[in-house]
């Protein structure tokens, strides 16, 4: 049996029960939207009439959720395979890592040094599935200790860069062999994590770098200040010479050397006040060498003339004992500094006596060089110290505790030795010497 409607539509009984289920409200809408509007046209899917009319259907796919457990499923597959893998990863990367020139003669622990830690946050970040926490993490471990170790293992920089991209290329070919492609959220976690541990290397590389090439250079500049002083010293005792011994000096000439002995102690006060300035230098300095072969004997000769002033015209001998065929292969300018400044501490401690400045060879250890004295010597206490920058004697104020630290720091940059030999009251030998080319 059919039923009419007032459309000219049919439906069937069925059809006819199903809408009388149906509210007057809903009987009253456009039938246009429940029926179609051709007369004899194929009828629609249950699915779309429904639809027409909001009765309930079948949930669609929920395509985000299925993406998003995938992608957790492959951040908990790399995340095990890494810590599963960690031996073997550490083996490739410390292989191709020693192809750089400053990794080739470390030692495993200290080429490791904090990567294998660095691979367990990697780890732990993937199964926490999350790279909130990697900024704080990085910074509480060990990057930035990192970037210092491999300043001191003399790596360059860009060395420092590559030792973590290379790590990255492993955990690449880990993830590859065992099929697991590294897209969207590994990936993004993966660069995090190593371009954080790079940033924080390299600042901390570069920052110490940085300073201690400006300490190395203020370093150096308080040594030159410092070794200015004793020439200076020779200039004013001369002119205070000249003053006394001319008998009656034209006003002109008068006028001269006082402004000769005042321009010398200008420049004393610029010397103390760079001295003063970097007083608180704590670094090793790096020195530059130029060795030649060249004769011992006029070297000491000419800085023997030099320092006359400063000994007294009688008081203090200084005696040449080098012989004179003796050659040395060493940097002329910093062996005459060093023979200087050992000279001019002997000079300040022997107020009468002689000084004796000698060397030898000595056989495959090249050349043995001293001044000794017969001043008054230096305590057993002291003794220990003497080397040390800015261990000045509190009873001589005119100290700044940089010569016989120059003598060390020239001496061991021609891979040499400073000693001494002293006993209070007896005087001291200074002792260095200079290997053979």
């Amino acid at each position: 049996m059919a039923l009419t409607i007032g459309v000219d539509a049919t439906i069937s009984e069925g059809e006819g029960a199903a809408l009388a289920g149906l509210s007057e409200d809903t009987l009253d809408m456009d039938t246009n939207s429940i029926f179609p509007s051709t007369v004899g046209a194929s009828p629609e899917p249950s699915e779309s009439r429904a639809a027409k009319v909001n009765l309930p259907t079948a949930a669609a796919p929920q395509t985000l959720s299925t993406e998003a457990k995938m992608g957790e499923k492959h951040l908990d597959k790399l995340a095990a395979l890494i810590k599963q893998e960690r031996s073997a990863l550490l083996s490739n990367w410390r292989q191709q890592v020693r192809q750089l020139p400053s990794a080739r003669h470390l030692d495993v622990p200290t080429l490791n040094d904090h990567v294998p830690g660095l691979i367990d946050e990697l780890a732990a970040a993937l199964q926490e599935k999350s790279d909130e926490s990697i900024p704080e993490a990085l910074s509480e471990s060990s990057p930035t200790a990192h970037g210092l170790q491999r300043l001191e293992n003399a790596f360059d920089i860009e060395e420092v860069v590559a030792e973590y991209n290379i790590l990255r290329g492993c955990i690449h070919d880990l993830a590859e062999r065992n099929h697991l492609r590294l897209q969207g959220e590994p990936f993004h976690i993966l660069n995090r994590v190593l371009d954080g541990a790079i940033g924080l290397a390299v600042q901390t590389y570069a920052t110490r770098q940085a300073l201690e090439v400006q300490q190395r250079r203020e370093e150096y500049l308080a040594f030159v200040a410092h070794d200015l002083r004793t020439p200076l010293n020779a200039i004013s005792l001369a002119t205070g010479v000249l003053r006394t011994t001319l008998a009656q000096p034209d006003p002109a000439a008068n006028q001269m050397l006082r402004s000769l002995h005042r321009n010398v102690r200008y420049l004393d006060e610029l010397i103390s006040k760079v001295i003063e300035d970097n007083s608180n230098l704590v670094t090793e300095t790096g020195v530059k060498l130029e060795r030649r072969s060249f004769d011992l004997w006029p070297l000491v000769q000419n800085l023997i003339q030099d320092l006359h002033p400063v000994a007294g015209t009688e008081s203090v001998r200084l005696i040449n004992q080098v012989p004179d065929e003796l050659v040395v292969c060493a940097d002329a300018s910093l062996l005459r500094r060093v023979f200087q400044n050992l000279i001019a501490n002997a000079i300040k401690y022997t107020p009468r006596g002689e000084v004796i400045i000698g060397a030898r060879e000595v056989g495959e250890e090249g050349v043995e060089c001293w001044v000794r004295d017969n001043g008054a010597g230096i305590s057993e206490e002291a003794l220990g110290k003497v080397f040390d920058k800015f261990e000045t004697d509190p009873e001589k104020e005119d100290g700044s505790g940089l010569g016989l630290a120059i003598v060390k720091t020239f001496v061991e940059a021609h891979g040499g030795k400073a000693t001494v030999q002293s006993e209070e009251g007896g005087g001291s030998t200074f002792r260095f010497t200079l290997p053979p080319r």
